[in-house]
């Protein structure tokens, strides 16, 4: 399954040194991933990664992912202001 990956702030230079696009470019995983699943496939500790967007929409980390999915992630650190506004918080 390929997915369109972008990742922000601390969680590109992790992905830069193995290799993977951060900026849109294609990452081919297995059918039926969740987003938590991929947080840990692209070798992440679950608690570095505080959100993620699914086609432009906060998701939970539960979320399975589908072929073609554009998929955002955020590290911690974002100004709570900004968390509650874009429902990071409430969603994570």
């Amino acid at each position: 399954m390929q997915l369109f990956l972008k990742a922000f702030s601390s969680l590109r230079p992790h992905l830069k040194n193995q290799g993977i696009g951060y900026l849109g470019e294609a990452f081919t995983c297995k059918e039926d991933l969740t987003l938590k699943e991929l947080i840990v496939t692209l070798g992440f500790k679950e608690e570095e990664v505080e959100g993620a967007f699914v086609n432009h929409l906060v998701v939970p980390k539960a979320t399975v992912l589908k072929e073609g999915d554009k998929v955002a992630l955020i590290p911690p650190g974002t100004p709570g202001s900004y968390r509650l506004i874009l429902g990071i918080k409430e969603n994570a």
